[in-house]
């Protein structure tokens, strides 16, 4: 197999490119958010955000879902060289997304003024347009994913950000402006307005380069297509109820999934302005802080494990349809491990570091200590939504889409009546919706956990993939504590006033020696506890390059690994020594080097 098949084929390498992107377009979502809220105002974000909502709602029911789907039912047909019928299958995809899509337009367009408050009812109409193209975009994306290459969606992902980023700004800007000498209500909706045209752009950008990117490979496609030996054609009856087959239960999983944010807007803007007497801009505005600032940022991470789970679809399809299930147990395995090792140092980050990344991103004095404590209170989601999202995907891709969908269900019910009983009978305010949010994640954890072991017969190994990769993050967030704490507290001597802490440069300065330290340690950690091994990061993006890197550093060498197996019946220990490379052997390979040792004494 040569290079570029090998990568093609290494869905953690395929996951790592999206992965990579997906932090990008998550980076870059955050740093643009910073300078729009400083343009529309905490008001005119919470207008965005509540309209957002919403509109990912309805995207998630006739666009968002099917790039996952479409990869799935794809990926099968490919790993049967059924290149015709996989084929007919996107085309039938697209004829799919025309109809739901424009439904979910009108949907969002004429019925606006229903589903949010009368503020946010018209950012959510500009959204509308966005919803049809994102249908299309979605299933070439998908289309390619089961080919089993992510550089295209991840290369359109960007693009579609920055677009996004820019025009967003600028657009808000504008509309600011033209607004100016109006009521602050009245600018703050026309900045939102702004910033979703942005949204907008984007999404056609992306679909733009992936129209391009399609005519580009449709003759080598349709070659395929000719060629195709395997004897075997759908009608399109038959393609119509696979796609119907499959698509509905990620759809609704994925929305049931989602719809956690859409109940928690409305159960408590219900309550809050019905029982506490909160005005809809005050509660609008007190709800974009957790989900327009707190949750943008513990999203971040989380782009890790949406990309792995992208990436595993179809290679479990593949695995599933050919019957080899021990081979499909052996890469979940692998990839709830290296999910975990960025989860993790993740979660124990945003508990360090939440105040200097809250200042760097949402610099607003009056409000950045909030969202810096709902951070700390939220890190611990990333590691359950991680696994969720992660575990969703594995269900679905060995056929069991509905199980996800109960799921969600269960733990969306639990969730509304948890949020329902703090918010009437307590003072908790946003630090109710923290406390369900984190009842939300580990209960689909649970939930999805028990149904892979009892369907796929799979059980994770703990020590290396949960217990190490938590001992080398909690090494980790005393680093990066003490590093902030003695770094804060030399800039204060230094300037002899405690506030410059909290001032850009400073608090840049404080954040990334931090940073420095902690991803530093953490990897020291993680190569001295044997968590990662050399051929794990071989096999992630640029792993030759990072295993190069580390091993001049001194992190990674050649050594002895020893693997004792006392013998039954009062025999010797029995010692077998191999260096790290040759760990790609496998146990069955490993226990004849033994027995061959024995024979030999």
């Amino acid at each position: 197999m040569g290079n570029k098949e090998h990568k093609k084929s290494n869905f953690i390498f395929q996951a790592g490119i999206l992965a990579m992107a997906g932090i990008i377009v998550r980076i870059i979502g955050i740093l643009y958010r910073s300078p729009l809220v400083m343009i529309i105002g905490d008001e005119g974000n919470g207008y965005y955000n509540s309209a957002y909502v919403i509109y990912t709602i309805i995207l998630l029911i006739s666009s968002y879902s099917i790039p996952s789907a479409i990869s799935k039912v794809i990926a099968a047909r490919l790993g049967l060289g059924q290149y015709r019928n996989a084929h007919k299958l996107f085309k039938g995809s697209l004829m799919y997304v025309t109809v739901v899509g424009g439904i979910g337009s009108a949907v969002c367009f004429f019925f606006a003024d229903r589903m949010v408050g009368t503020n946010s009812s018209q950012v959510l109409q500009i959204f509308a347009p966005t919803i049809f193209l994102s249908g299309f975009l979605g299933t070439l994306r998908g289309y390619f994913q089961a080919h089993r290459t992510m550089k295209y969606t991840s290369y359109s992902q960007i693009i579609e950000q920055i677009i996004n980023a820019v025009v967003s700004i600028t657009a808000a800007y504008i509309f600011v402006r033209l607004l100016a000498g109006m009521d602050d209500t009245a600018i703050a909706i026309g900045g939102a307005k702004g910033s979703a045209i942005g949204t907008g752009a984007g999404v056609l950008t992306g679909l733009i380069f992936m129209l391009i990117i399609y005519l580009r490979k449709r003759p080598e496609i349709m070659k395929d297509v000719a060629g195709d030996k395997s004897g075997s054609e759908l009608s399109y009856a038959a393609i119509g109820r696979i796609i119907f087959g499959m698509v509905t239960p990620v759809v609704l999983s994925t929305c049931i999934y989602n719809l956690s944010s859409a109940s928690n807007l409305k159960i408590y803007q219900y309550i809050v302005e019905n029982q506490h007497g909160y005005t809809e801009a005050m509660a609008t505005t007190n709800y974009g802080l957790f989900s327009g600032k707190a949750m943008q940022i513990v999203n971040i991470p989380i782009a890790i494990a949406s990309a792995m789970a992208a990436a595993i679809i179809p290679t479990i399809a593949r695995t599933h349809e050919r019957g080899e299930y021990k081979e499909g147990r052996e890469k979940i395995a692998y990839a709830v491990k290296v999910t975990m090792l960025i989860a993790m140092p993740s979660a124990f980050g945003l508990l360090a570091l939440a105040e200097p990344v809250t200042l760097l991103l949402y610099p607003q004095r009056a409000t950045y200590m909030i969202v810096a404590k709902l951070i700390r209170a939220l890190s611990v989601t990333v590691i359950f939504y991680c696994l969720s999202t992660l575990s969703n995907a594995i269900l679905q891709g060995t056929g069991n889409v509905n199980i996800p969908v109960v799921n969600a269900a269960v733990s969306l019910f639990v969730q509304a009546g948890v949020l329902v009983i703090l918010l009437k009978n307590t003072s908790l305010d946003l630090y109710a919706l923290v406390i369900v949010t984190i009842i939300y994640s580990a209960l689909m954890c649970i939930l999805n956990g028990v149904a892979m072991r009892v369907r796929l017969r799979y059980k994770q190994e703990v020590i290396r993939s949960y217990f190490l990769p938590f001992q080398a993050a909690l090494g980790m967030y005393l680093v990066a504590v003490g590093t902030n704490w003695t770094v804060s507290h030399f800039i204060r001597i230094s300037c002899g006033n405690p506030d410059m802490i909290i001032t850009g440069w400073y608090n840049i300065l404080r954040l990334v020696v931090s940073m420095l330290f902690a991803v530093i340690s953490y990897a020291w950690f993680v190569l001295h506890m044997g968590v990662a091994r050399e051929k794990e990061i071989l096999m992630m993006p640029k792993g030759a390059v990072i295993v190069r890197v580390l091993k001049r550093l001194g992190l990674i060498h050649e050594h002895d690994i020893v693997n004792r197996r006392r013998q039954k019946r009062g025999q010797d220990i029995l010692v077998t020594s191999y260096s790290v490379d040759d760990e790609v052997k496998s146990i069955s390979e490993l226990k004849k080097d033994a027995e061959n040792n024995k024979k030999n004494n």
